[in-house]
């Protein structure tokens, strides 16, 4: 298992290589320190060597979206997968209207929405939305406005560009709850299979 500049601290490093083979990568290594230093554009691994990539809230840090994703699918073990985590503050991908960094004073290229599963599936890769029951069901629902408010994401537009019969609920409202999935727009996660 491959985990691209995972956040958390080295005890949950630590308690991850205790259940698999995981190694942490990061690329400039100024907030993160990974095991490895990995340029998802330029992946130094070999071909078809990793059963599953975790790589959370760093794709809209790449500037070649296609090119990242073709190396992850190149390294991915045939049935292998990668569970991805952007932020997703519009229905349709664009790059920011101004110069925009996260919390780690990273350079943000790209603003994703869901025409993210059409550059996934160009990449090779079969793609699942997975979200929470209740996201699924508000917008099946057309209940898109939860009155977050927060200037980082327009909530409106971007459930506006999906249906409920292209997600996949994962966790119903006491998991939700409990893993702080909340508010559930905030928390798409993207599972993209290698096939076998």
């Amino acid at each position: 298992m491959l985990e691209t500049s995972p956040r958390l601290d080295n005890r949950y490093r630590d308690h991850m290589a205790k259940i698999v083979k995981y190694v942490s990568s990061d690329y400039d290594e100024s907030a993160h320190k990974g095991v490895i230093k990995l340029d998802l554009q330029d992946a130094d691994l070999p071909d078809a060597s990793v059963d599953i990539v975790l790589t959370p809230h760093v794709l809209e840090h790449v500037p070649d979206t296609g090119r990242a994703l073709s190396e992850v699918f190149r390294i991915l073990r045939p049935g292998g997968s990668m569970f991805l985590q952007i932020p997703m503050p519009q229905g349709v991908t664009a790059p920011p209207t101004a110069p925009e960094y996260h919390g780690d004073n990273t350079l943000v290229y790209w603003r994703f929405g869901w025409d993210i599963r059409q550059l996934l599936e160009k990449a090779g890769f079969e793609v699942q939305a997975l979200v929470t029951e209740d996201l699924r069901s508000r917008v099946g629902r057309g209940d898109l406005d939860t009155g977050y408010g927060g200037d980082d994401c327009d909530e409106v537009d971007l459930l506006s560009h999906v249906t409920a019969a292209e997600l996949v609920p994962v966790a119903d409202a006491a998991q939700a709850q409990r893993y702080g999935f909340l508010p559930d727009f905030m928390f798409i996660t993207w599972e993209a299979h290698k096939p076998a």
